[in-house]
C-alpha cells in the first residue's frame, strides 16, 4: 500500500513534484510561501500557476512583500490570469521600523484539490536550490482540512499585525496530530512553548535541525537540563548559514552548550536550511519555523506535530544522512577564539531578536 506521506530534503526533487501536482489539479491551489522570486523557479511555478487559473481553477496566492521582494512586473501576470494574489505586509518607513517591518509570514504551504498538502522549510526560488530542506507531502484529506483551515484564516486576515497578549491563532487537531499556528506575538510564541514542552518529555533522544539556531535563555537551559539526565540531544546547524550575522551570534552560544552534553554538529556539504524536530522515535515537527528568536516571535509560523511512524522511520534516516556530511563543533577552538570575534559576538547580541 503506497504511504500517504512523503519526505523530501531536495529542493529539485521537491520543485518538480509540486510543479506535477499543480498540473494534475483540477479544482483549487492554494499557496503560502516567504520566497516566490523572480528566477528559473520561480518563473516556472509563476507559469504552472497561469496556466491553472486560465483554466478556471480557484488559485490563490499568498506571499510576503519582503521575502519575495515584491515586484509588481513579476507578479502582474498572476493577476491578469486571475490568481486570487494577496501580499503580506510591504515595508514601512515608521518610527518602529525595526519591529514592525521584521513581523514577517514566513509560512510555506502547497495545498491542491483539497487532497494534497506540502509543508516544510523549502521556498519557491532558485537562491536555494541547492540546499538541504527538509518538507513533507501529506495526501490525507483529514489532515488538508486542518490546512485548508489555516489558510483560508491568514488569506483574510493577511495584512493585519497588532502587538498584544491577545493575538494567537487557534491550533487545528486530528487525532494525534495537531497544527501549531504562530503569530508575531512574544508572549505567547506558541511553537516554543510545545518544544519545550517535548524536551521535557524526552528520554533517549532529542534531534534538532535548523540553519539559524538562536534559541533564548528557557530553551537552552532545557537542552542542557536534557543532556544532564542522559537523553542524547544532537542539535545540527549549518558550518555556514547564509545569514552570517546570524552565526557569530550563535558562536557565543555554543560553548555553553557543549559544556553540558550537547552535541553540536555542522553541516559542511552546502547550506542546510530543514527545519526539523523529533524526540526517541516518537514524536516529530516538521515546520517553517527557525529555532531562533524571530522566528518564535515576530513571525507567522507552522508546525506540524505528529507520531506517525512511517514519517518518523523516514525523519530518522534524514538525520542520520546529515549527520553523515556534518562535523563536530570544535570547542577547544572556540576557547581559544579571539578578542575580535568575541567583540563581534557581545555588540550584535542586543539585536539577537531581529537576525
Amino acid at each position: 500500500m503506497e504511504s500517504k506521506y512523503q519526505l523530501f530534503n531536495d529542493n529539485l526533487v521537491l520543485f518538480n513534484d509540486m510543479l506535477k501536482s499543480i498540473e494534475s489539479a483540477t479544482k483549487c491551489i492554494l499557496l503560502e510561501t516567504f520566497r516566490f522570486g523572480v528566477g528559473s523557479i520561480g518563473e516556472k511555478f509563476r507559469s504552472a500557476l497561469i496556466i491553472k487559473a486560465r483554466q478556471g481553477l480557484k488559485v490563490k496566492l499568498l506571499v510576503d512583500a519582503w521575502g519575495s521582494d515584491y515586484d509588481n512586473s513579476f507578479f502582474n501576470p498572476l493577476i491578469e490570469a486571475g490568481v486570487d494574489l494577496r501580499v503580506y505586509k510591504k515595508l514601512k518607513l515608521a518610527r518602529t521600523y525595526f519591529v514592525k517591518n521584521h513581523c514577517r509570514n514566513h509560512r510555506k504551504i502547497l495545498m491542491i484539490d483539497n487532497k494534497i498538502t506540502y509543508i516544510g522549510s523549502s521556498n519557491i526560488t532558485a537562491y536555494s536550490l541547492n540546499w538541504r530542506e527538509l518538507n513533507l507531502k501529506i495526501e490525507d484529506v483529514n489532515l488538508t482540512k486542518l490546512f485548508r483551515y489555516s489558510f483560508n484564516e491568514s488569506f483574510r486576515s493577511y495584512n493585519k499585525y497588532t502587538l498584544t497578549k491577545k493575538s494567537y491563532k487557534r491550533n487545528q487537531y486530528h487525532n494525534s496530530w495537531v497544527l501549531v499556528q504562530d503569530v508575531p506575538n512574544p508572549y505567547r510564541q506558541t511553537i516554543k512553548k510545545y518544544y519545550q514542552k517535548m524536551i521535557d518529555r524526552a528520554t533517549k533522544d532529542i534531534l534538532i535541525e535548523s540553519p539559524y539556531f538562536l534559541p533564548g535563555h528557557i530553551l537552552r537551559k532545557k537542552l542542557c537540563d536534557a543532556a544532564k539526565r542522559g537523553v542524547n540531544v544532537v542539535v545540527t546547524m549549518p558550518f555556514h548559514s547564509d545569514v552570517r550575522l546570524v552565526d557569530i551570534v550563535r558562536r557565543k552560544y555554543l560553548g555553553e552548550l557543549h559544556e553540558s552534553g550537547v552535541k553540536i554538529r555542522l553541516y559542511t556539504s552546502g547550506n542546510l536550511h530543514s527545519k526539523g524536530f523529533m524526540i526517541d522515535d516518537e514524536v516529530f515537527s516538521i515546520s517553517s519555523s527557525n529555532f531562533d528568536y524571530r522566528s518564535f516571535r515576530y513571525q507567522y509560523e507552522l508546525a506540524l506535530i505528529g507520531d506517525e511512524k512511517s514519517i518518523l522511520e523516514n525523519l530518522r534516516i534524514h538525520f542520520d544522512e546529515t549527520l553523515i556530511h556534518s562535523k563536530e563543533f570544535d570547542y577547544e577552538s572556540w576557547k581559544k577564539r579571539s578578542g575580535v570575534e568575541k567583540f563581534f559576538e557581545w555588540i550584535l547580541l542586543p539585536i539577537r531578536y531581529l537576525l
